[in-house]
Parts: C-alpha cells; sequence; structure tokens
C-alpha cells in the first residue's frame, strides 16, 4: 500500500480526498485555540471564561458523533460529509463575527458538531480497503486529517498578522477564522461532487434497524446504556462549568433546567435502545455465534480513545497559553511551538495504524502505546519555566507520538467490529474521545497544568492495565480481503458473552 500512497487514482484518490475534508474540519475546529490570549484581550474576557469557551469547542460534539454516525450509516459518507463541510462556515462566521462571552459559546458550541466530521471517513476508508491494511489506512486518513490541527495553530496566526492593515494594525483573527469556514463549505460541494461511497459494484451495507445501536446480547445491551450515561455526565459537567463564578453564562436554574434536559435526552436514547433491541430482550431473537460481538470490548476502546484523542484534544485546546505563560512567549511563537504536538499527526497515527497492522497483535499494539502515553504526560508534569524550551519541546513530542500513535491504533479495530454498524461505532468511541477532552479541560480550568499532565498520564496507565487484561485479540483483522470473513459477519470478538 506504501508504495501506491501517493498515486491519485481509485481509492487512494479517495483516500486523499476524505483525508483532506477531515483535515479541514480540524482547522475550523482548533481556529479559536491560536487566538484564545488576543481574543480573550480584545474581548475583556476572564481566564476562566477562555478556559470554559475551549470546553465548549468540544462539548457538542459528543453527541453530534453519536447522531453523525447514524446519519452515517443511512445516507452514506459522500452526503454526509459534504454537508458537514457546507455547514462548518456557520459556526466559522458566528465566532468571527462575536462581540462578547455570550456569543462565542454559541458559536464554539456549533463549532462542536464540525469536529464530528472524523467518524465520516472511518466509514469511507473501511468501504474502500482491506482488512489487513485497515489500520495504515485509518491511520493516514486520521493522522493526516488531524494536522489539521497544526494548519490551525501554523498557519492561521501568520495570515492573521500579514492582514492586520485591515483591522488597524491589531491581529486580524476574524478574518483568519471566517476565511477556514469559507475554504470548508467550498470544498463541501467539491467532495460531493468527485467521491462515491463504495468501489464499483459493492453494496454499501446499512443496519436494519435505526435509532441506537443493535447489539447482540443482553449483557451488551446494559453496557451500552451506562456507555450513553458516561455521555450525558460530561454535557452535565459542562452545563456545570458554564454557572460557575466568573462565567456566569447560566443561572443557577438554567443548569438545573439543562440537567433536567439532559436526563431526558438519557430516557430518550435508553428507549431508543430498547425499541431496537426488544426481540433480544424479550427472548424472541437469538444471534447465532458469528453475528455476536461484545460491547464490552467497544466500551474499553471508548477508554483508549478517552486517554489518546481525549488528551490530544486537551492538549491541544491549552498548549499555545501554556508555553506563551509559562516561557513568556509573544502568541505567534507560543501557537508555532505548540503545534509541534498536532504535528506530529503526519507521521504518528498512520505508525500507530502501521505497527498495528504489522506487529501481528492488535491487543499488545494497544498496551505498548497506552503504556507509553502514560509515561510522555507524567514527564510533561514537570515542565516550568527553568526548562529550556527544546526540552519542554522534545517532552511535549513524545507525549504526542504515543497518543497520536494511540488514536491509530484504536481506530484499526473499529471498523472490523460490525461492518454495517461501523458509523454508529465508530460514533460511540469516537464521542468519548470528546468525553475525555471535556473531563481533562474542565480539570485543568480548575486547577493548572501540571495536574492536567498528571491525570493524563495516570489514567493512560490505568487504561494500558485494562488492554493488558481485558482487550481481545480480533478476530478476521489480518485478512486480505472481505471475501475471507463470511456473509453473515464481518465481525471481531466473537467469544460467546
Amino acid at each position: 500500500m506504501l508504495k501506491k500512497l501517493f498515486s491519485f487514482s481509485d481509492r487512494y484518490r479517495i483516500l486523499h480526498q476524505t483525508w483532506f475534508a477531515f483535515f479541514l474540519t480540524f482547522v475550523c475546529w482548533f481556529n479559536f485555540a491560536p487566538f484564545a490570549t488576543t481574543i480573550g484581550k480584545q474581548l475583556d474576557l476572564a481566564p476562566e471564561q477562555i478556559k470554559t469557551l475551549a470546553i465548549c469547542n468540544l462539548a457538542l460534539t459528543i453527541p453530534a458523533r453519536l447522531i453523525i454516525g447514524m446519519l452515517l450509516d443511512r445516507f452514506g459518507p459522500r452526503i454526509t460529509y459534504a454537508m458537514l463541510l457546507m455547514f462548518a462556515a456557520v459556526p466559522c462566521l458566528a465566532t468571527a463575527l462575536a462581540q462578547d462571552f455570550n456569543q462565542l459559546v454559541i458559536s464554539r458550541l456549533l463549532m462542536g458538531i464540525v469536529g464530528s466530521g472524523f467518524v465520516v471517513g472511518i466509514r469511507m476508508v473501511a468501504e474502500w480497503f482491506q482488512p489487513k491494511e485497515m489500520g495504515i489506512a485509518q491511520g493516514i486518513y486520521g493522522g493526516w486529517g488531524n494536522f489539521g490541527a497544526f494548519g490551525a495553530e501554523f498557519a492561521l496566526p501568520m495570515i492573521a498578522v500579514s492582514t492586520s492593515f485591515l483591522a488597524g494594525g491589531a491581529s486580524n483573527w476574524r478574518l483568519a477564522i471566517a476565511f477556514t469556514g469559507i475554504v470548508a463549505a467550498i470544498y463541501g460541494v467539491i467532495y460531493y461532487n468527485s467521491v462515491q461511497d463504495t468501489p464499483t459494484g459493492k453494496v454499501y451495507k446499512k443496519p436494519q434497524k435505526n435509532g441506537a445501536l443493535e447489539v447482540t446480547s443482553i449483557k451488551s445491551f446494559w453496557a451500552m446504556i451506562i456507555s450513553n450515561f458516561g455521555l450525558i455526565f460530561a454535557l452535565s459537567l459542562l452545563a456545570w462549568r458554564l454557572e460557575q463564578k466568573n462565567i456566569h453564562f447560566l443561572t443557577l436554574s438554567q443548569m438545573y433546567l439543562a440537567w433536567l434536559l439532559l436526563a431526558g435526552l438519557f430516557i430518550y436514547q435508553s428507549y431508543r435502545a430498547w425499541q431496537v433491541n426488544q426481540e433480544l430482550l424479550t427472548g424472541k431473537k437469538i444471534y447465532p455465534p458469528a453475528e455476536r460481538f461484545q460491547f464490552g470490548q467497544v466500551a474499553l476502546l471508548e477508554f483508549t480513545y478517552t486517554t489518546n484523542f481525549g488528551s490530544e484534544l486537551a492538549a491541544v485546546s491549552m498548549l499555545p497559553a501554556f508555553f506563551e505563560k509559562t516561557f513568556g512567549l509573544e502568541h505567534v511563537i507560543a501557537g508555532m511551538i505548540a503545534a509541534t504536538y498536532p504535528f506530529l499527526n503526519l507521521i504518528s497515527r498512520p505508525s500507530g495504524g502501521l505497527i498495528s497492522d504489522k506487529f501481528g497483535s492488535r491487543k499488545w499494539t494497544m498496551t505498548i502505546i497506552s503504556a507509553g502515553i502514560g509515561v510522555g504526560y507524567l514527564m510533561a508534569h514537570f515542565i516550568s519555566s527553568n526548562w529550556p524550551i527544546p526540552l519542554a519541546i522534545a517532552v511535549t513530542m513524545f507525549a504526542a507520538y504515543f497518543a497520536q500513535a494511540g488514536c491509530g491504533a484504536t481506530y484499526s479495530i473499529v471498523p472490523l467490529i460490525k461492518k454495517e454498524a461501523t458509523g454508529q461505532i465508530a460514533g460511540n468511541v469516537g464521542a468519548y474521545g470528546n468525553f475525555g477532552g471535556v473531563l481533562y479541560l474542565t480539570i485543568f480550568s480548575l486547577t493548572d497544568a501540571p495536574t492536567l499532565f498528571s491525570t493524563m498520564g495516570l489514567a493512560a496507565l490505568v487504561c494500558a492495565f485494562m488492554c493488558a487484561f481485558f482487550l481481545k485479540e480480533p478476530k478476521n483483522s489480518f485478512a486480505n480481503n472481505e471475501s475471507e470473513i463470511s456473509d453473515t459477519s464481518a465481525t471481531i470478538f466473537l467469544t460467546e458473552e
């Protein structure tokens, strides 16, 4: 595969067009971070408000990834990605035109929907590449797309500075942010008119039931309900944060109302899950062993994605301000240095997928990489103003490599669980990346950077332990093509539950 990677024909053209779509969604999603301190000064925002905006940026991606996953399985990645790219112009322009904290909160909440684009490409790439190449293909898609975070942190400050003459000599962050949304919308039209969901002659499989994930055992059903509760908890945490002192976006009664609405959402989700799985729960349907998968294993992948992508989201959101304040740097220089973290996505996430393909064990690849994440962040805990800047950069890049490689290793497994439900499963796992981001950034907003780094490091070490003892080695994940997997199941984790 690597020999033909830079060709632009057949499936490689689809791969390149799809990772670029993901790249643009990430440029939009992270277009606030490079300007956080500048916007704070211009709009007179408190430090707590700036930190809260970083959380808002991630929040709605949690339910959005679930919803987008369902739409993806039903309508296909071509339509879903195109519409999401065109929608990106809305929150980008809203951010660019914002005049106060409340307007920024609304625009960044909407921007979280754009961050759900990752899920779409997972299904697109899975349709075009064989199981034995899934790790490297998904790694390239995810890694090169994640490079959009680098594009935002490195390029956008230069655009803002170079167009400062249009803003009376001040950094023109409004134009830079608006520009990202306009480009994404234009590419959405291009994407819609130039890709197809599957290779010619291949049928796009859709789940038999919509509205919730169809599981294959009663244990898996209850595991899914608990998983859904975790995501509702993350949104409840955000509502609580928006009510705290120095924020005051919500009043106490509004916070309680938000909690009530979230409780209603959880009840509705649970009801839809019961509807989809009613025959299983009432004993009218029993799945044969070849069609079963364990949701407990999906939940473990959710945990891995919390510790790797969740920590990446938190780090990318706070590193520009961290370097600026720790070492007394100008915001443009700090943004460029912090961009070394997402820069590694070019090689780290693909390498995580490639290692998973070549190592011969996706389980132990995941375990070792999770341990590396833990070590990296625990070292970052000790970064201070007394450190040489190159050493601080080296430590953050060490942590970045393992966190991003972990993302690639996670999604070398996800698409192989159940092909027709890839969107929903990828959405669930992806949503937990945002769960991790919200949780970690909430901790950061209440404490400091060293506490955040140590928390992320310890969580990753716990994850490594869980993977070593409880993650099952996937079956059929090194097949040459899908024909080697029976028609009744393109699934893994086929042990009895």
